[in-house]
């Protein structure tokens, strides 16, 4: 038979409050770093990313994001300000594919249609710049980079070495969604004064 000081005894150890102390705060505090964390709805972090790229266009001296020897307009005489751009995105995927928010995105590949809104000029007949297109958003601003073919490198090559193989074939083929094309032309015109 036990003694009652042999079974009462273990409870009454300070190391042994001392563990199940240690043990609590430990469950505490990673409860409340974890619920602290902002994570991102994988949906809702796609967006942001899509309206990340589509406003660092827009904002971007055109020149930056050039493509095909296209080049904006210079600001008519007696006119105050250079004419909008307004772009449409297509994001193929971003570096590192398991960011939580925004700010843990690095790199983002996808392609940019960019009409140059001129006052009264119609889609048709606006400057526009498109085509693949990197983000490199560990810089302010964000770095613009398109692919372009060179005297000694086709247009094709370029994309390949520039984008990683998931993203290549989507490049090659993909332009704008319907429904980003659409707010595109609504956008545009609205700029346009049409």
């Amino acid at each position: 038979m036990m003694s009652r000081t042999g079974v009462s005894g273990w409870y009454r150890s300070r190391f042994v409050w001392i563990e199940a102390g240690l043990l609590a705060a430990s469950i505490g505090v990673a409860a409340v770093v974890t619920s602290t964390t902002p994570k991102t709805d994988p949906a809702d972090l796609h967006r942001q990313i899509l309206t990340r790229m589509r406003t660092t266009l827009e904002q971007a001296d055109p020149t930056r994001h050039h493509h095909a020897g296209h080049t904006a307009p210079q600001v008519p005489a007696g006119e105050q300000a250079a004419p909008a751009v307004i772009c449409g995105v297509h994001v193929y995927g971003h570096e590192p594919t398991g960011a939580a928010t925004l700010a843990d995105v690095q790199t983002i590949y996808g392609f940019h249609l960019c009409g140059v809104a001129e006052q009264k000029r119609h889609w048709d007949g606006a400057v526009k710049l498109a085509g693949p297109v990197i983000m490199d958003m560990t810089t302010q601003p964000p770095g613009i980079e398109v692919v372009e073919a060179t005297a000694d490198v086709r247009f094709v090559d370029r994309l390949r070495e520039m984008f990683p193989d998931e993203y290549e074939d989507l490049a090659l083929r993909e332009a704008l969604p319907a429904s980003e094309m659409a707010d595109l032309r609504r956008r545009y015109d609205a700029a346009a004064g049409l």
